[in-house]
């Protein structure tokens, strides 16, 4: 009766150790189960919560009846886990009731009504609350070691738009500039520079430039001050405009040549032109350069926190 007893026991021993759930692979301290793989095909099924943030930018369906595919999936995830507990990340049960608050709210029904709304879609109420709080998590974490680290510069985005918009005036100097031009028609080209390099002495030992632009310029078109007018990169003379890029708004350039006579300018203003169309694109240029950098910076990441942990897959 005893060996009876003892054989029954043996025998109901191995018969529930057959429907042990079974380890499919060890990452670090976390563990995949091949419940987790039979849960994760079935949410696969049925187009349930999957973070995309994981499928890098391949579609859902790609993950169907790819072992290989889901088991990478699920070892990033445990890779992630391992992450948010080193770095302390996890939250509270609290934070994500709130969040699922304010998701009802943002779409402008109750916590109740959003509850059906998730049963109504087949899910179980506490596998979304566990989604939600992963959300939660792997955003902190993200925020941390990835986000906050990408910069995108208003020098990019508007590189992004001239290479999108080649003809665009966007990006370009504009300047307004005031000139006192010396005529070599009257007396050469000589005496015209003499009497450029006297004036530019006078400027130089402080003498307004308005005044001297008055008293001496020899514009057949003079206007008050000397104003000449506003051009953009590319509309004056090489000289001339080689002359002003470096130039302080407000200082004055040495004498200048060009085939219209000797000049001195003075730089009113510069500023680079920007179109409508820029200013109502940039901000979605910005946004598609941080996800392009996102993506990139994430994948190298992962990849890296993957080489530096343990990683056993079972047979």
């Amino acid at each position: 009766m005893k060996f009876l007893i003892a054989l029954c026991f043996f025998m109901g021993s191995n018969a529930f150790a057959e429907t042990v759930d079974k380890v499919v692979a060890v990452v670090n301290t976390e563990i995949v189960l091949q419940s987790d793989i039979k849960s994760f095909e079935k949410k696969i099924a049925q187009n349930g919560m999957i973070d995309e943030l994981l499928l890098f930018g391949q579609k859902q369906e790609a993950l169907k009846n790819n072992r290989k595919a889901q088991m990478d999936y699920l070892i990033n995830e445990r890779i992630i886990d391992s992450e948010i507990k080193r770095l302390n990340l996890a939250v509270t049960v609290e934070r994500v009731e709130q969040e699922i608050r304010d998701i009802a709210k943002r779409n402008g029904v109750s916590r109740n009504e959003m509850v059906n709304a998730v049963k109504a879609q087949g899910m179980n109420i506490s596998d979304y609350q566990a989604f939600i709080k992963n959300r939660i998590e792997r955003q902190s974490l993200i925020e941390s070691e990835i986000s906050s680290k990408i910069r995108v510069s208003d020098e990019d985005v508007m590189a992004q738009y001239l290479r999108q918009n080649p003809n665009s005036d966007t990006g370009i100097y504009e300047y307004t500039i005031a000139q006192i031009l010396f005529n070599p028609k009257k007396g050469g080209a000589e005496s015209a520079k003499e009497r450029a390099d006297k004036v530019s002495s006078k400027l130089k030992s402080g003498e307004s430039f308005e005044t001297l632009a008055q008293q001496n310029s020899e514009d057949p078109n003079f206007s008050s001050g000397g104003l000449l007018g506003t051009f953009k990169a590319g509309e004056f003379s090489k000289e001339m405009e080689a002359a002003v890029q470096s130039l302080e708004v407000g200082k004055t350039t040495n004498v200048i040549q060009s085939r219209g006579g000797y000049h001195i300018l003075k730089l009113l203003n510069k500023k680079i032109i920007t179109d409508p169309k820029f200013e109502r694109e940039k901000e979605k240029i910005r946004a598609e350069l941080f996800e392009k950098s996102f993506q990139k910076h994430f994948k190298t990441w992962l990849e890296g926190k993957r080489e530096d942990s343990f990683v056993r897959i079972n047979s």
